[in-house]
């Protein structure tokens, strides 16, 4: 029989966890393209994005507490849709969160020391998975740190900005795209999807049943928040053209606020930010890896866990290990709309698994998976290529899958 882990997170600290992976993704990384993709209909976009991320989010969180085991929509859509969807979402989470790892992990190589981005960018992996080895609970300590770092520096360049804009900056009166804004959602649902890492880590969460469904929704809102008052005030400095130039907009924004000393805080707090959410990120997959490995879709190793430590530590060592590997030859932007396919297919899953749980769950569920597909498919042309052949290879995979003795489950 396989071990269970440990249950040690309360509502806090899955909150925590949850913003670790959300707000160092959105703020430092995605306003830029986002911009670049909608010009003035950024905020529309993240009004797109953050209606269909609550969606998702409403069927995480009622599907995790039904289902309070470590894989999240991988357990979800195989015990509702069947084998085969199950694996569809854990291979599209595996593949497009491990995008996501290495676009934070070069974040803090480009912010710590640029001339040797990928060197750093692997360093970090390896501490961070080592800092996973000792167990979630220590992840979720550290986590508090990182995020309350990140929301003062935060506060204050909404601060300064908010001193230094002008309102007519915000471009509200611009053209609005139609295809742009979709564009946009997509790219910004790279950040909205850390409340992921609560449902995925359903085995190490106290009472699940009302743990997860409070902590969801309840992460999701303060990410909007937040969202909402740095894209506004950064718009209001840098106006939608200066922002979607801008490769460090927070720092840009501080600057022509004329506020340089806080450039050095920013630049730290970017760094920080993004190690939360490379913690949070190899936690999140090395879970959804633990679960597949219990099915035989992968080697069954990686469904072992530490007998003191009680984590999946094959499956996080697996993961930091890949995870390190494209760290040091990927592209920060390239990864993005990558890992925006993958996560809204793996949603787009959950939507269909929570549609089968009853009449008051269908209406959410039906916009969430049609959102899901919309904002997928108005990716840039290379993202969605890229993301239908991994899934294509995925499906390969899985046929070969099917004849691999399968780790009981617990």
């Amino acid at each position: 029989m396989t071990a269970e882990l440990r249950r040690t997170l309360g509502v806090f600290d899955a909150v925590v966890v949850g913003l670790g992976a959300m707000v160092g993704a959105g703020i430092f990384v995605a306003l830029g393209p986002a911009a670049e993709a909608a010009g003035a209909g950024l905020l529309p976009a993240l009004g797109v994005a953050a209606v269909v991320a609550y969606c998702n989010a409403m069927a995480s969180a009622r599907l995790a507490a039904r289902y309070p085991a470590s894989g999240g929509t991988y357990v979800y859509g195989r015990e509702r849709l069947g084998p085969f969807w199950g694996y569809l979402a854990g291979w599209a989470f595996v593949v497009g969160k491990t995008a996501s790892c290495a676009a934070m992990a070069l974040t803090v190589g480009a912010y710590v020391w640029p001339e040797h981005a990928h060197a750093v960018a692997v360093a970090a992996v390896v501490a961070l998975t080592a800092v996973n080895y000792r167990g979630a609970q220590r992840s979720a300590l550290l986590n508090r740190v990182i995020v309350a770092t990140v929301l003062a520096v935060l506060a204050a360049v909404v601060t300064v900005s908010a001193g230094a804009g002008r309102a007519g900056r915000l471009g509200l009166d611009g053209d609005v795209p139609a295809g742009g804004v979709l564009q946009a959602a997509g790219l910004l649902f790279f950040a909205f999807a850390g409340y992921a890492r609560i449902a995925t880590l359903g085995e190490e969460v106290r009472d699940p049943e009302r743990t997860i469904p409070r902590a969801v929704p309840l992460t999701l809102g303060i990410a909007l928040a937040v969202y909402a008052a740095v894209a506004v005030c950064v718009l209001a400095v840098l106006g939608p053209a200066g922002l979607a130039a801008s490769p460090a907009p927070l720092a840009d924004a501080a600057r022509a606020a004329d506020a340089a000393w806080l450039v050095p805080v920013v630049t730290v707090g970017a760094a920080v930010a993004a190690l939360g959410a490379l913690l949070s990120l190899i936690l999140g997959v090395s879970r959804t890896t633990l679960a597949m490995a219990r099915d035989g879709h992968l080697p069954v190793t990686l469904a072992a866990v530490h007998p003191r430590f009680r984590v999946p530590h094959h499956a996080e060592l697996a993961v930091g290990a890949v995870v390190a590997a494209v760290a040091a030859t990927a592209d920060v932007r390239g990864a993005i709309g990558f890992s925006s396919f993958g996560v809204l297919v793996y949603y787009g899953i959950a939507n269909a698994s929570a549609w089968t749980l009853g009449r008051r769950e269908r209406p959410l569920a039906a916009l969430g998976l049609a959102g899901c597909g919309a904002l997928a498919f108005a990716l840039p042309p290379t993202a969605v290529l890229a993301g239908v052949g991994v899934l294509a290879v995925g499906v390969v995979a899985y046929a070969v899958s099917r004849g691999r003795p399968a780790s009981p489950r617990p």
